[in-house]
């Protein structure tokens, strides 16, 4: 079962899966030193298994070019002249 889907256009820049990451593991530090360790455990493994799967097995995918589909050509004004 995958919960992130590396492939998602959203994790394509590096702060964006860096800042995942660093929530996740600073949450981890609030529990741990909240004095809640099972909190801790938990959004611990969550930043682990996000660094798992957006920074060790990530393979960035090439950008989508944009597809100019024009079925007729823009017809100018012209006087009826």
């Amino acid at each position: 079962m995958q919960l992130i889907d590396p492939t998602h256009p959203a994790y394509r820049n590096v702060w964006v899966r860096a800042l995942i990451v660093a929530v996740c593991l600073g949450w981890a530090g609030v529990e741990f030193f909240g004095g809640d360790p099972f909190w801790g455990v938990l959004s611990g493994a969550a930043g682990i298994y996000a660094f798992y799967m957006l920074f060790w097995t990530f393979k960035p995918q090439p950008p989508a070019e944009e597809k100019t589909e024009s079925a007729e050509p823009i017809a100018e004004d012209k006087d009826p002249e």
